[in-house]
């Protein structure tokens, strides 16, 4: 998982999304506590809300990661979370453009009985209540936020969960404490042009859960077969490398090294799996077509052994398809 893109996300999409939801609560909280002119007890309120709301959502991107740890997601659960969270985040990319009306049911709305609490949190005049009001975010996530929460669960492990939901929300907090004031100022076309910039980073990230899922499921049609491809067709040079059947990938939090090799068919294979320090979806090592999953302790070494029977391309991924590399199967 690139947790740097899910930071990107908060801080442009998420934000935004979330600050529609959540920004007039904490507008009014702030009110509550405006009693002192202290500068720095101005800056508290938010600090304390932005603070909370990270940790929650922290716990609970384990919880979820946790959550999908311990049902063993196959394979095919995997592909069908990924699918979900892509219809998720472009059903919210068309309520963003206004495209249909059909895509605001894309944007879950939370029961009334929430709405009721947390307004009732937005009256505790003590300076404490931003803190818990950023704990009950939880139960109002956007609808990216939503999206975000999906993915949490299909890494199937809780560290993997915990980053992706502490990369997203700690993107989103910039936006909360700048532009909570500030998109007051701007102008409905300026919103309107952001607002489909972020709409388009929705859609690439959808696309990328596509992809991860194709490459789940062994489709010849992820962009991982067309580089293949491309490189064959044009670039046969760059290919070429030696076969060998032992070979030795390290796997880290952001991706498998060596992650082009080739092999020689009909010969048994041994892949080293090395990891050191490693919690991302890495550690789940998965091989589509040969029905292959490998989940790795974040220490360690590893050997998964399996011997082709004819030529071609064999793709290995991480458990959720983002992390991905390819094995070229040759004669002799």
């Amino acid at each position: 998982m690139n947790y740097w893109l899910i930071f990107i996300t908060g801080l442009t999409t998420g934000g935004l999304s979330c600050l529609a939801v959540q920004g007039g609560l904490l507008a009014a909280t702030l009110a509550t506590t405006a009693e002192s002119k202290d500068k720095l007890h101005d800056a508290v309120p938010t600090l304390l809300f932005l603070g909370s709301k990270l940790v929650a959502y922290t716990l609970l991107g384990a919880l979820l990661g946790y959550f999908g740890s311990i049902f063993q997601l196959t394979t095919n659960m995997r592909i069908w979370f990924q699918v979900i969270a892509a219809i998720l985040m472009l059903g919210l990319a068309g309520s963003m453009l206004d495209l249909h009306p059909i895509f605001r049911y894309f944007v879950i709305q939370p029961p009334k009985w929430v709405g009721r609490l947390l307004r009732g949190q937005t009256k505790n005049p003590s300076v404490f209540a931003p803190a818990l009001l950023g704990v009950f975010t939880v139960l109002i996530p956007c609808g990216v936020t939503q999206a975000m929460e999906v993915l949490a669960i299909s890494s199937g492990n809780p560290w993997s969960g915990a980053l992706i939901m502490f990369a997203f929300v700690l993107g989103t907090s910039p936006l909360f404490f700048l532009l909570g004031w500030l998109t007051t100022k701007f102008s409905e076309s300026f919103r309107a042009k952001f607002f489909k910039v972020a709409a388009l980073l929705v859609i690439f990230i959808a696309l990328t859960s596509v992809n991860g899922a194709l490459v789940l499921s062994g489709s010849k049609y992820s962009f991982d077969h067309w580089a293949w491809a491309f490189k064959q067709t044009f670039l046969t040079s760059a290919v070429a490398s030696a076969p060998t059947n032992d070979v030795t990938i390290n796997v880290s939090n952001n991706g498998y090294f060596p992650h082009n090799f080739s092999v020689k068919v009909n010969q048994p294979v041994n892949l080293n799996l090395v990891t050191q320090g490693t919690y991302s979806c890495a550690s789940v090592f998965t091989i589509p077509s040969l029905n292959i999953t490998k989940v790795l302790s974040p220490s360690g070494a590893e050997t998964v052994s399996f011997t082709p029977t004819k030529t071609g391309l064999i793709s290995f991924a991480c458990g959720m398809g983002m992390y991905t590399g390819t094995i070229n199967v040759i004669n002799q």
